[in-house]
């Protein structure tokens, strides 16, 4: 499904402005809720988010009984794709993994301390006390909840911290968004990568125009497959003695091999989530059958390992995933880059006036592009000298950061699956390769703060940026209305998400009865991680033994290199594999597979993924390509089917006052 048209202009009406910003309270206040306050819906964890699917939905079914009875008053669809993305972009702030994680972090040094748990000692004159909120009466209330914030006062505690790290989210979003308008032509029209998770959202726009995805019955047959899955087991959950489809969600195999060395695998769960099954139908199927592939193969290394002894005691930490994931991540990012070297130097010799452009305008959006970009970096300069951050961690620090933004954006672009790198972040791999006394207490604690917005990274901004362009040309809408859109979007979605969270929380208590609120994220930051470094320093690589004076000092070495080899091993497997790739065409192994198998992406979904890939290889291999593009709107279905009635059961959750069925986890 490729768009026919790239350089049409169509314009942008001021009603679907209008009513994307007034369903973006509804969609941030409706995630806030079911995420925060009942957790009945993981929506924003997911590649393709659930709620913006759903509003896309009930929209588009809307409008397709106005083109029947008033079709002057029907969205067209450039409107209706513009509804979505501003739906997406809020969800983005809204989501598992951006704001409702910093209210989480902010909040939890002041008020969790004890004398057992040291934090006084430990980091209290390290942290930035203007980027928290310090106010005992109001982070009391906030965690005890049954509290109106606004007419009490107590939200005042909170607008320091909140503009602070607003205008610093502002400004990172302002360097992804260049970043993006940067590599968009290379990526959505130059390589022309597929971006399988705007199929749907794609299809169903041009749908509600009266023609397409919403006449093939395959779709409702898809549909009717999976909500009546999510209805059969979500009626379970409101009445146990109803029996339940167990293997859909994360039913383990590993008490089936209780036997050494099998036993070794540990917690191996087995999904058939419909939502999945259908989204990986769309992606290539090297990579499908590499991302199964490698997650068993790194259960089988396990396996390997106790047969050899690899995981005695001795050897803490095997098999080292995190290491190889951040690896295999760091190697895709320079894959990436180096890829796509010859573009850049392109654009940058635009920027400059010695090369022609490749269409109007865009001389001047790349050097508006570059030109943001330098000045993100000074004010991360700016940001990492306020914090006390040393100087070279806080260049190491932003540009992991950077570089996993890039490589996720390029794998969701090109490949479309999970990207939940739980084990890969800046902090993480800081601490192993340097060790925690070259960093310091002063930027350990620093990057503490920060570890709120970069921890798994599964509701990114950027890879929703990139799609936003590639839904631009879809809808022949011009990408420069769509910057201005995101631009909008994420000014005015911020404010929202600040105010749900302070509503839901302070209504019903972070600590009583907000059961999916992020208090395990603040003390999985200063507790679990920075407490534990402190108190247990992580020593560098490469040290001197101590007790040296002098003298042969390479005799006086002492080496801790297990965790860099093995994240030096992930590196080179995604070379190699890259290479390997680029030398035939009959290579089976994508990198990418098996960075996300070891990252705890393909955890929940490998099985799934295995079901969806066997089956596309059968479409494919027997029935060829015109079989295969009859088979698409049954698992658009799937993914449809899923998403609107996992939805429907999380608006029966709050208004009932239970927890009801999630599709997800």
């Amino acid at each position: 499904m490729e768009p026919s048209t790239l350089a049409t202009d169509r314009g942008i009406s001021w009603r679907s402005i209008l009513l994307g910003l007034a369903l973006i309270i509804v969609n941030t206040y409706w995630v806030t809720v079911v995420e925060v306050r009942w957790y009945t819906l993981d929506g924003t964890c997911l590649p393709l988010f659930i709620t913006p699917v759903f509003i896309l939905f009930v929209l588009c079914m809307l409008n397709l009984g106005l083109l029947r009875l008033a079709p002057r008053w029907a969205l067209n669809r450039v409107e209706l794709t513009i509804i979505y993305v501003m739906m997406v972009i809020s969800c983005v702030l809204s989501g598992h993994d951006m704001l409702q994680n910093l209210f989480g972090s902010i909040s939890h040094p002041y008020f969790f301390a004890t004398p057992e748990n040291e934090y006084q000692r430990l980091f209290f004159r390290y942290l930035p006390k203007f980027l928290l909120v310090r106010d005992k009466a109001a982070l009391t209330d906030f965690y005890n909840g049954n509290v109106n914030p606004w007419t009490s006062g107590l939200w005042l505690a909170w607008v320091l911290p909140l503009a602070l790290w607003g205008i610093f989210l502002c400004v990172l979003f302002a360097m992804m968004l260049a970043a993006t308008t940067l590599l968009r032509r290379a990526w959505t029209q130059n390589e022309k990568l597929v971006f399988p998770l705007i199929q749907l959202p794609v299809a169903m726009t041009a749908g509600a125009e009266g023609r397409g995805i919403f006449q093939a019955r395959a779709l409702w047959w898809g549909f009717a497959v999976a909500a009546g899955i999510t209805l059969f087991n979500g009626m379970h959950v409101l009445y146990p003695q109803l029996p339940y489809l167990a293997a859909v969600k994360q039913y383990d195999i590993a008490p089936m091999f209780s036997s050494p060395p099998w036993n070794a695998i540990g917690y191996t769960p087995i999904s058939m989530y419909p939502f999945a099954i259908g989204i990986a139908f769309f992606i290539p199927l090297d990579l499908s059958f590499s991302c199964w592939f490698f997650f068993v193969a790194s259960k089988l290394f396990q396996v390997v390992g106790r047969v050899n002894g690899w995981d005695a005691p001795s050897n803490a930490g095997f098999p080292f995933f995190p290491e190889q994931a951040a690896g295999a991540w760091i190697g895709l990012g320079m894959v990436t880059l180096f890829g796509a070297r010859h573009y850049l130097k392109n654009a940058w010799l635009q920027v400059v006036g010695r090369a022609g452009e490749d269409e109007p305008g865009e001389r001047r959006d790349y050097r508006i592009a570059m030109a943001v970009l330098a000045f993100g970096l000074v004010f991360l300069v700016l940001w990492s000298f306020l914090l006390n951050i040393k100087w070279w961690v806080a260049v190491i620090f932003f540009g992991i950061y950077l570089l996993l933004s890039i490589t996720i954006t390029r794998v969701r672009a090109e490949l479309g699956t999970p990207h939940e790198i739980y084990y890969v972040n800046p902090h993480d791999i800081l601490t192993k390769v340097f060790g925690t006394q070259a960093i310091g207490p002063q930027s350990l604690t620093s990057m503490a703060t920060m570890y709120w917005f970069n921890r798994c990274m599964r509701c990114h901004p950027m890879p929703n940026m990139m799609e936003s362009f590639k839904m631009a040309e879809y809808a022949k809408l011009n990408y420069r209305r769509m910057i201005a859109v995101i631009a909008l979007t994420l000014v005015f979605g911020m404010f929202v998400a600040y105010w749900a969270n302070l509503q839901v929380t302070y209504e019903a208590g972070a600590s009583a009865k907000a059961i999916g609120y992020k208090w395990w994220l603040g003390t999985e930051s200063y507790g679990g991680r920075l407490q534990t470094l402190l108190q247990n320093p992580v020593p560098p690589p490469v040290s001197i033994e101590p007790g040296y004076t002098g003298g042969a000092w390479y005799r006086h070495l002492h080496f801790e290199l297990t965790k860099v080899l093995y994240m030096l091993g992930g590196l080179v497997l995604v070379f190699a594999m890259k290479g390997a790739r680029a030398a035939s065409v009959a290579w089976p192994f994508h990198p990418a597979g098996y960075a996300l198998a070891v990252s705890f992406a393909m955890n929940y979904f490998w099985f799934a993924f295995f079901i969806s890939w066997a089956i596309k290889s059968l479409i494919v291999r027997y029935g060829g390509m015109k079989f295969h593009n009859q088979a698409v709107p049954f698992f658009l279905g799937l993914i449809l089917g899923d998403y609107v009635m996992g939805s429907i059961w999380a608006i029966i959750g709050p208004v009932l006052g239970v927890q009801t069925y999630k599709i997800f986890i």
